[in-house]
């Protein structure tokens, strides 16, 4: 006697689990296989992709319209004429060094003036344990061997810091200090007074904030955790 097969299209065992799934719990509605169905349904899909397209490509050129554009700095042109008197006098005010830092940007060689700054605030500290918790970030970032932000210095003065800065002093880096001021005073301090930067201040224009690559970032002493900091005053 032999045995009728029967056979149940929708139950096909080769189909996935999610289409087997969808079609148990949806059932197969005459008006979901029609091809105004599926025609409609692909269409909704290409909208939905594209809008998604679109979404990835310009998520991250749209600017935050809540977000306060950058303020423009001005500086009298008789405050500016003084910086041309001296370097001292350039690096004595506040809006002078963040321009002269601006200028180093361009050229890419800011990591001097951060020194020299690091080394100003070094030189206020009072405590033992932060002065060798500055001395030692100071040195692993502007004075080692490929340190990230490495200033150029003679080999016997980075010799002399390197033997000392198991027990530093607050003139542990005198002599370096004073070795990248008399670089910048003597070369980027003069190109500095023939630059645009300064010649728009001369001339009374607004300071706009300088929008370039990086060769290193910039120092700052947030990474002393808890210990504080009066760099804020040169910057």
């Amino acid at each position: 006697m032999e045995i009728p097969l029967v056979f149940f299209s929708q139950f096909n065992m080769c189909e996935s689990k999610e289409k087997m799934f969808f079609k148990l719990v949806h059932g197969s509605g005459k008006e979901e296989t029609s091809k105004e169905a599926k025609i409609r349904a692909k269409e909704k899909r290409n909208r939905l992709s594209l809008l998604v397209q679109k979404a990835d490509l310009h998520g991250e050129t749209i600017p935050n319209r809540s977000c306060p554009l950058a303020k423009e700095t001005r500086i009298s042109p008789d405050e500016a004429v003084k910086w041309g008197e001296s370097f001292d006098k350039l690096l004595s005010h506040r809006d002078g060094l963040d321009a002269f830092t601006r200028f180093l940007k361009t050229e890419f060689s800011e990591e001097n003036i951060e020194f020299w700054i690091a080394c100003e605030d070094f030189k206020k500290s009072k405590e033992p344990q932060q002065i060798a918790l500055k001395a030692k970030t100071i040195y692993e970032k502007f004075i080692q061997n490929d340190a990230p932000q490495e200033v150029n210095l003679d080999f016997h003065t980075k010799e002399v810091i390197s033997g000392s800065i198991s027990q530093p002093t607050l003139h542990s880096f005198d002599a370096a200090q004073s070795r990248v001021y008399q670089l910048m005073e003597q070369d980027s301090y003069k190109r500095f007074l023939k630059s645009e930067i300064y010649l728009h201040l001369l001339e009374g224009r607004p300071q706009r904030p300088t929008n370039l690559r990086r060769r290193s970032r910039s120092f700052t002493y947030n990474e002393f955790q808890d210990v504080k900091s009066d760099v804020s005053i040169w910057l």
